[in-house]
């Protein structure tokens, strides 16, 4: 073996020093070419409205492009693989929203990425409520009076959702759970026929996303009973919360964030996360995210890596409890 003198010793050093210096140069000059962001579902959707949203602005914080690429499939695990496997410069990233982060790994027993191992955190941008709904033939007025009907009524009562496996199915599973209710879920393909049958009667209840909620709660084509958050939702003020509804501790919202490939430096993520926040503080990108049916809600990175760790879990159990599984 070649034994290490001073002087060698020294020069190790140095290269060391300058390797770091060199790290922290780039991490500075960190933008300095377009941004590639995925969205692994198809433009035009939700991601696709709070994608655009909030890159026009934070181009502009940052000094480069950031072009959306989309990658739909498997309900968002092609565009997170893609991500997973992409050079972890700062230079691409994912917008994800809760089933890709932390509903897929627990539905999908052969999913190629694992979200707390493939992935570094950057910035919870939103939180999205969704609203428990009834149609108009069913005798309740308040979520109290539609538990009373659904026990005089096991295995009676269906609900609707989009799909096996998405946020519209296992809220109502939470729910049945914290419930103790006997539900019956009916999937379709989409929250559009759903929605007609809860409207027809084919289905009597059904957890939906506040905006289309809201909608058809004004028009009077369905009833929304409470909303899912802590807090009442300003497109449905006289909706109380669940919580309210005396359902303790029942707080259910899915989220929207910004994630990058596992091995991008602390330094890239910091400068990320602070562009983000920059640009979360902005009336315009706040009043309108509302509008779009999310709540503003930021997280840096490493209270967005905490968050994660604790919903990670929670849906675990409730893609169990569904019985659910996807090949």
């Amino acid at each position: 073996m070649k034994k290490i003198t001073r002087r060698s010793l020294a020069g190790l050093m140095a290269a060391a020093g300058l390797l770091g210096s060199l790290a922290a140069q780039a991490a500075d000059a960190f933008p300095s070419k377009p941004i590639r962001l995925v969205v692994g579902f198809p433009a035009g959707g939700p991601l696709d409205q709070h994608a655009r949203l909030l890159t026009d602005k934070l181009q502009g914080v940052l000094g480069q492009p950031i072009i959306v690429d989309y990658k739909p499939g498997a309900g968002g695990a092609v565009g997170a693989q893609d991500v997973m496997k992409s050079p972890a410069d700062g230079y691409t990233l994912m917008l994800a929203n809760t089933g890709v982060m932390v509903i897929n790994p627990a539905l999908y027993p052969k999913l190629p990425y694992a979200t707390l191992k493939d992935f570094v955190p950057v910035a919870r941008t939103a939180m999205q409520p969704l609203a428990l709904l009834v149609n108009n033939k069913v005798p309740a007025n308040t979520l109290q009076e539609f538990i009373a009907y659904s026990k005089a009524n096991p295995g009676k009562v269906n609900f609707g959702s989009a799909g096996n496996g998405g946020i519209s199915h296992l809220v109502p599973e939470m729910f049945k759970s914290a419930t103790a209710l006997d539900l019956v879920h009916i999937p379709y393909k989409g929250s559009a026929p759903a929605f007609t049958d809860l409207i027809g009667g084919q289905v009597q209840f059904m957890a939906e996303s506040i905006p289309q909620a809201a909608a058809y709660h004004k028009q009077g084509k369905v009833r929304a009973l409470a909303v899912t958050s802590k807090e009442r939702n300003p497109a449905l003020p006289e909706v109380p919360t669940v919580i309210e509804s005396g359902i303790k501790g029942f707080e259910v919202v899915g989220f929207y964030g910004f994630l990058a490939p596992a091995g991008t430096s602390k330094e890239v993520i910091a400068k990320l996360s602070n562009a983000f926040q920059q640009v979360m503080t902005l009336p315009e990108v706040r009043s309108r995210m509302v509008e779009q049916g999310a709540d503003p809600a930021f997280l840096g990175a490493d209270a967005f890596a905490k968050f994660l760790a604790g919903e990670m879990p929670r849906w675990a159990a409730a893609v169990k409890a569904s019985g659910t599984k996807m090949d």
